[in-house]
């Protein structure tokens, strides 16, 4: 079939998108799918700074590749047991295999053909089922590529979920609330009471501080450049709101926290602000980092602090999440009131809009947009 989408062919062209357009709105030949494939109508996709990271060659993959990997649809056709044409799903940036050492032990986010997968811009059968006509394949991102308005995705990248949710909530599960929410829940296992700063307040670092929220983290503090996102911080349940720009910003955390924070949740994507984080957090504190910096970038930290001072460190992939687990529940506690995801929604564009939409994304001053399709 032919399907209309977002494609990259080059990147790194410089900014404003509205006039050196890396995304080119094409004419798409999508093959059906194969086994254990699904053929799935997008309703939504949000835009994310992972897809930004690949505009801009910050996180560089293959191309030409069609973009987009925080969605929502509806399953048309199915090859796979468990789903059936009229199933809503969302979809999941790694696909989990089931079957290999880190999914074997609970842990997807790290799984090993999956990553190997979305490394090579393939689905997980290893196949591609996007071509330019007359003969060019293109690349799937991540295992999805939702910035077009149907995709063939693995199932093992799909999560059947409650279809009454408004398509432009529900895409945000994926990737920024699964991310976010998880990266407190999972990777940091943060309890009621304990103290807490949120470095980063785009999509997915909203989202950690909805999940500390959710836990009863307190003190709860926010640190990020706009204004505007640490008023809405302080609406969402943080306690402190601290302006990145400031002087000592990392003075401020520590006194708002008596004396550091006992969790810190760096989702900028840049070492210096995780060597803030880090800086942030108190005697056996924990610091969990989200944000992908660009490959080129060190982190350097006092080295006997993590001994001396029982500092831990960690990364967080995909929230350390069970995506056929945790995309269900984290809906049902949206459904509940308290996990209120649609508050980081900023505005829905339109898949003509993408390259003036990702300006804004790079201007910092959104949290999430979303292509309605």
């Amino acid at each position: 079939m032919i399907v209309r989408g977002a494609v990259l062919r080059e990147m790194g062209l410089p900014g404003p998108y509205a006039e050196s357009r890396p995304l080119a709105i094409e004419e798409i030949e999508l093959a059906p799918p194969g086994p254990g494939e699904l053929l799935v109508r997008i309703r939504a996709a949000g835009l994310c700074h992972s897809d930004l990271s690949v505009i801009n060659g910050s996180r560089p993959r293959v191309l030409p590749m069609l973009l987009g990997h925080e969605a929502t649809g509806e399953v048309l056709q199915s090859e796979a047991p468990g789903f059936a044409p009229g199933d809503t799903v969302a979809f999941a940036f790694v696909p989990a295999c089931g079957a290999c050492g880190p999914c074997a032990e609970g842990r997807a986010a790290l799984c090993e053909p999956g990553a190997a997968a979305n490394t090579a811009g393939t689905l997980l059968s290893g196949h591609r089922r996007l071509r330019t006509p007359p003969s060019t394949d293109l690349h799937h991102h991540l295992g999805v590529s939702g910035f077009a308005d149907h995709a063939v995705v693995s199932a093992r990248s799909a999560v059947k979920i409650d279809p009454t949710l408004p398509p432009e909530v529900a895409a945000l599960f994926g990737c920024a609330v699964m991310t976010g929410v998880g990266a407190v829940v999972n990777t940091a296992r943060i309890q009621a009471g304990q103290s807490a700063v949120v470095f980063g307040l785009g999509g997915v670092g909203l989202s950690a501080l909805l999940g500390a929220a959710l836990v009863g983290a307190h003190p709860l503090v926010a640190v990020d450049v706009v204004p505007e996102k640490l008023a809405l911080a302080l609406e969402l349940g943080a306690t402190h709101a601290i302006d990145a720009r400031s002087n000592d910003v990392v003075g401020q955390v520590r006194e708002a926290t008596s004396g550091g924070a006992q969790y810190a949740v760096e989702t900028v994507g840049s070492a210096a602000v995780l060597g803030q984080a880090y800086a942030a957090t108190s005697r056996g504190g924990t610091t969990v980092t989200v944000g992908l910096p660009d490959p080129a970038q060190l982190l350097s930290i006092p080295a006997v602090s993590l001994v001396a001072e029982e500092r831990t460190l960690k990364g967080s992939y995909l929230g350390s999440a069970i995506p056929s687990r945790d995309i269900p529940r984290y809906i049902a506690l949206y459904q509940a009131g308290r996990l209120p995801v649609d508050r980081l929604l900023t505005s829905t564009v339109s898949l003509d809009d993408l390259n003036e939409a990702f300006d804004t994304l790079a201007a910092g001053t959104a949290i999430r947009q979303v292509l309605v399709l």
